[in-house]
């Protein structure tokens, strides 16, 4: 869970983004139909809310930032919608400084926006949630482009049909559905035309794209498609994957499309067989460990991230230890870790407890292996080459998405440099044009 992006100000409407990558495909959308509702032309403006439910600190957070804006700004109009407003709507609605909830379906309509209600409704008139599990089809909602950002996201599925015991999300998403792959590539020749270098492929499950289209196409077919038929992008990238679930055409595309960027996010979540089990994820430590192995023989320069949850309940000792030594195993660099939050109406929830401050020391003794990882990642690079996109100030990302200072560049601009060094933190990079001057 990444923390709240708050959208510029666009004809009298913020846009404040909680979570994942597509909530900040969906933020854009949202923005559009709301101002198509005529929301900018309330007195006073709109904010919208578009939160993330992946852990209760999510949910913490987002109310938090609610009641702030309300503080800040009397006048305004609130509509909280997103993952949290799906899943606990009535929490939301009984928020007196919140004017309308909108459930995740209900967000990309702007018919939603026209129904905001006057001051002073009851809280079950305040709640416009319909049953996520209803909703059959993912159209392909076209975008120009992402406020605020150097590359653009494109969504090519949502929701989920399987289910983790400690997963909350399929309950604020649904089952999966795909956007079909025509309109993906027509988003992606969009976004490519309008001057985005780099796009980033997104969905809840993406590797269960294709399952409910005509003919089943894999994302790997996806993804040779979009390179195939868009030969203005410089660079497509993967969100999250299910390693368990990459295809032969995925597995080829990584070993034979230079477009394609060598950096995988893996949903990992444990390193220790039995709490796997007990998560009901599908694959085991040791499928884990042989795919990034045999992953890196077709790609010797991909990077690895991962998603892992410190704490799970019943989680000893020594399987914690096993989460710790995947990072190395697995030849992780970008490590998200999670410490095990709760999440009512789940099973995990009802599981034997680990007790919070073991949780908390598990999550920083990962997130401590994880720094460690990466600091051998950085000082793996000087003297290497590496193509940077610029994403701000000077600071830009590698093909791999390290981060790298490089002081020179516009936004979306990608440069060539060198690797002079690093900081700890971040790779330092001279452009190569700089150098033979």
């Amino acid at each position: 869970m990444s923390a709240p992006e708050k959208g510029a100000i666009s004809n009298g409407i913020d846009v404040v983004t909680f979570g994942c990558r597509l909530n900040t495909y969906e933020s854009e959308v949202m923005r559009r139909e709301a101002e198509s509702a005529g929301l900018g032309a309330l007195a006073g403006g709109a904010v919208i809310f578009n939160t993330c439910a992946v852990t209760a600190e999510a949910v913490r957070q987002a109310k938090q930032a609610i009641r702030k804006a309300r503080r800040e700004n009397p006048e305004v109009r609130i509509i909280v919608t997103g993952c949290a407003a799906q899943t606990e709507p009535q929490n939301f609605a009984a928020m007196d400084e919140v004017d309308l909830v909108l459930g995740n379906e209900e967000k990309l309509k702007a018919n939603s926006y026209r129904a905001l209600p006057d001051f002073g409704v009851n809280d079950t008139e305040k709640a416009r949630v319909n049953d996520i599990f209803s909703v059959r089809e993912t159209a392909g909602h076209m975008v120009d482009a992402i406020e605020g950002r150097a590359r653009a996201f494109v969504q090519v599925q949502n929701g989920c049909d399987h289910r983790c015991t400690f997963c909350i999300i399929p309950y604020g998403r649904g089952n999966s559905r795909s956007v079909p792959m025509g309109a993906v590539v027509e988003q992606v020749k969009r976004l490519a035309g309008n001057g985005y270098a780099e796009i980033v492929l997104t969905g809840v499950d993406m590797t269960s794209f294709g399952a409910d289209l005509p003919g089943s196409p894999k994302l790997g077919k996806l993804v040779k498609t979009i390179l195939r038929q868009v030969p203005d992008v410089k660079r497509l990238r993967l969100s999250s994957i299910d390693s368990i679930e990459a295809d032969d055409d995925l597995l080829d595309a990584i070993a034979t499309e230079p477009r394609l960027m060598p950096h995988l996010h893996l949903s990992l979540q444990s390193g220790d067989d039995m709490i796997l089990k007990r998560m009901k994820r599908r694959h085991l430590r040791d499928q884990s460990i042989r795919f990034c192995e045999d992953v890196r023989k077709l790609r010797p320069a991909i990077v690895f991230g991962a998603d892992i949850i410190a704490g799970f309940p019943t989680e000893t000792e020594a399987m914690f230890e096993n989460s710790e030594k995947i990072v190395e195993e697995c030849g992780l660099t970008h490590l998200h870790v999670f410490p095990f939050s709760p999440r009512e109406g789940t099973p995990a929830a009802r599981m034997p407890q680990v007790r919070r401050e073991l949780v908390k020391a598990r999550a920083a003794r990962l997130r401590a292996a994880g720094e460690a990882a990466y600091g051998r990642h950085l000082a793996s690079l000087p003297g290497t080459r590496q193509s940077i996109l610029i994403e701000r100030d000077g600071l830009g990302r590698t093909e791999g998405f390290t981060l790298a200072a490089i002081g020179t560049g516009a936004p979306g601009e990608i440069v060539d440099a060198m690797i002079t060094g690093h900081d700890g933190a971040r790779l330092i990079a001279a452009p190569l044009a700089a150098q033979a001057a």
